[in-house]
């Protein structure tokens, strides 16, 4: 599903070159949960970026479903993140003046979907993370662990077969946290691929397998016992 060769990433900082991946490496196959970890300037972000389709590598092949990425234009990379690609963020990014109703039906809308089944989907996805009582609340009137239900949502709406989760509980308390693990849990039992970035340990036990990173390279793959 997901294959990267021998990817590196450089940026320009004035004369100075700074490279964030260095000649990676990498396969995750279809229905895997993979925490990525590693020490803040590790590369961790830069490669999610480019997993998500958001950013393109300075060298290497990158392959997502048997697809070359790396020639793909700008609308072509937002077609595929859309059809593909769920994400969800640490700050969750819901719009504030949307209903939550509405900020789940809105990957949908960019997709065309027509408005009646794009709203009987986001209601069922609202249902199935627990939040059937809040579709038209605002963002500000719900809780971190709601907000992240809601995000979990919307990063369903097109019913990817990927989702990425950035510090998906970084900004929740434990007991939040690990009930919005759960549902990552359960959806990968569903056959959702899922990449985590954490930095918290236990977190990361939740997946089945660990690839940790330092100085833009792959340092340690292991599975989880």
């Amino acid at each position: 599903m997901i294959h990267l060769e021998k990817i590196s990433k450089e940026y320009s900082d004035g004369d100075i070159r700074v490279i964030a991946l260095n000649d990676v490496s990498l396969t995750i196959e279809q229905g895997e949960f993979v925490a990525v970890m590693g020490p803040s300037g590790s590369g961790k972000s830069t490669l999610m970026n480019i997993l998500g389709c958001l950013d393109v590598p300075s060298s290497g092949v990158y392959r997502l479903n048997d697809r070359q990425i790396n020639n793909l234009t700008a609308i072509e990379l937002a077609a595929l993140r859309n059809q593909t690609i769920g994400f969800i963020f640490q700050t969750f990014h819901l719009l504030p003046r949307l209903s939550v109703l509405k900020n789940v039906e809105l990957p949908m809308l960019y997709r065309g979907v027509r408005q009646r089944e794009r709203r009987q989907r986001a209601i069922e996805l609202l249902k199935m993370v627990g939040l059937e009582e809040r579709l038209h609340h605002q963002p500000n009137q719900l809780s971190g662990g709601q907000k992240q239900r809601v995000a979990i949502a919307r990063a369903l709406a097109n019913n990817p077969s990927i989702i990425l989760a950035d510090e998906p509980t970084g900004n929740l308390d434990t007991n939040t946290s690990i009930e919005i693990m759960n549902i990552l849990t359960d959806l990968n039992k569903q056959g959702v691929t899922i990449v985590l970035v954490t930095h918290e340990e236990d977190i990361a036990l939740f997946a089945s397998r660990i690839i940790r990173f330092r100085d833009g390279q792959i340092v340690e793959d292991s599975l989880v016992s």
